[in-house]
């Protein structure tokens, strides 16, 4: 009899859930000339959507995310894999690296590493550019002292070498996506995703959902399903699922994918990042690319790579 009442309670609450789902509506609200779609969670528990979207605008929390890394210490699992025109591995990079935080200065170490095919040259210097941006992010050569995360007044600036241009482009990608980026032929200004010309080829929808076993906001650009065939030739942003922390608005979680073709340009690049707190400061937990891509007077690049963080540690 009570296995029989916890099952008919159980129905019950099934379709009570149902019904509410059926019947929740989202709703669109026009925001400074621009539109959102607000779901019905948002909605029903009177969140301050306007303070929520200015601050989405204004992140910096994923870059500051990054750049915390610089000062304390972690270890890490790397895999990079470079690949030709038919999809086959044709160089690779296995290893753990260690690195410390002490008197103010990082350095690493690399426990184990494994590499195959022509990753780097006689001088040691990488072939391709995805493990060279890797490297920046992630790897430390020799001593580095004085660094902080400081992300306020900072501005990416695009100079130096075709390949030092091309890494910090790419770094802008990854740390802005949605943002402007200087120096990229016919696309620079399409990556902009907050201008009233976006407006017109997206739809932005914000939401409360469960992320890992916690709720957080949940922001989705996409394309809109009806444009037509000049429209679609303006749109760079596939896809941006960004998850964030309700209390503090940083950034938990971020699913992105990106392309364009242009007669001498053309990109298309996938990345997926999970973060976590060490002692209380947002940092990568794993951060997954994929790319393909190719720029004038350089070689097609087809490469992904995988950085599984741990083991955080205080500076000493």
């Amino acid at each position: 009899m009570h296995i029989q009442l916890k099952n008919y309670c159980l129905f019950v609450s099934f379709l009570l859930l149902a019904n509410l789902n059926l019947f929740a509506q989202d709703s669109t609200i026009n925001e400074q000339g621009q539109k959102f779609t607000l779901t019905d969670a948002i909605v029903r528990n009177h969140f301050d959507y306007k303070a929520i979207l200015q601050r989405i605008k204004e992140d910096t929390s994923f870059y500051k995310a990054f750049k915390t890394l610089r000062t304390i210490g972690y270890s890490s699992f790397n895999h990079i894999e470079m690949k030709d025109k038919n999809e086959a591995v044709v160089a690779t990079l296995n290893s753990k690296t260690k690195q410390t935080r002490k008197d103010n200065c990082r350095s690493m170490e690399v426990l184990e590493e494994t590499t195959t095919g022509n990753l780097r040259n006689a001088t040691g210097d990488y072939n391709y550019l995805t493990p060279s941006l890797y490297a920046s992010l992630f790897f430390t050569k020799g001593t580095i002292c004085g660094e902080t995360n400081v992300v306020a007044g900072k501005k990416r600036v695009v100079q130096g070498t075709s390949m030092e241009k091309a890494k910090e482009q790419l770094k802008m990608l990854f740390f802005n996506p949605g943002k402007k980026i200087p120096g990229i032929p016919f696309v620079g200004n399409k990556l902009d995703l907050y201008d009233e010309s976006a407006h017109e080829l997206y739809d932005y929808k914000l939401d409360y959902v469960d992320y890992h076993g916690q709720l957080a906001y949940v922001f989705d650009v996409q394309p809109k399903q009806d444009l037509g065939f000049f429209q679609k030739d303006k749109v760079v942003v596939d896809q941006m699922i960004t998850w964030f922390n309700p209390k503090t608005l940083e950034v938990l979680g971020r699913n992105y994918s990106l392309s364009y073709k242009a007669g001498v340009y053309d990109f298309n690049v996938q990345m997926e990042v999970e973060m976590t707190y060490f002692n209380g400061q947002l940092v990568p937990k794993i951060l997954r690319y994929k790319g393909n891509w190719d720029i004038i007077l350089k070689k097609r690049e087809r490469g992904l790579f995988t950085a599984t963080l741990f083991d955080y540690k205080a500076g000493e």
